[in-house]
């Protein structure tokens, strides 16, 4: 064990978020995703919900300062008149970390899907909330 790490993230999880590079993107997918057959890499998360393994991770990852929008999401069928009601806790995640995000970016389903197979690992998760994949495109570490 070491300090100051949050539990919630699995040795395996942290070598993988190390070895990504600027630009390198990472999937924290919901219980329906078909991770197992889209990944280049697969952590298992079951027993844990994507709001809490989203908090965990930017406490540490820089996302990309250099695009517009390095968070996206799997946006609603136009079926659905409203967003998914997760996108508001992911909202507020990422403003305590990264005060200056600007919008998330919304991908139509089979897109996220060819996005996700490029990424560098997808986080297959136990959540139950429809629509609550999320992409997060890693930045640099800027030293104060």
């Amino acid at each position: 064990m070491l300090k100051n790490i949050p539990s919630i993230l699995p040795p395996e999880l942290l070598k993988i978020l190390m070895e990504m590079g600027h630009g390198d993107e990472i999937v924290i997918a919901d219980g329906n995703f078909p991770g197992a057959s889209l990944a280049k890499r697969l952590v298992r998360c079951d027993g844990h919900n994507i709001p809490e393994l989203l908090d965990a991770i930017l406490k540490f990852f820089p996302l990309d300062q250099y695009v517009d929008k390095p968070l996206s999401l799997m946006a609603a069928p136009l079926t659905d008149k409203e967003n998914p009601t997760i996108w508001n806790k992911y909202r507020d995640i990422v403003d305590k970390h990264e005060k200056d995000q600007k919008e998330f970016n919304q991908i139509e389903r089979f897109a996220f899907y060819d996005q996700a197979k490029k990424s560098y690992a997808i986080i297959s998760t136990g959540e139950k909330a429809l629509l609550a994949n999320i992409i997060l495109k890693k930045g640099v570490v800027i030293e104060k």
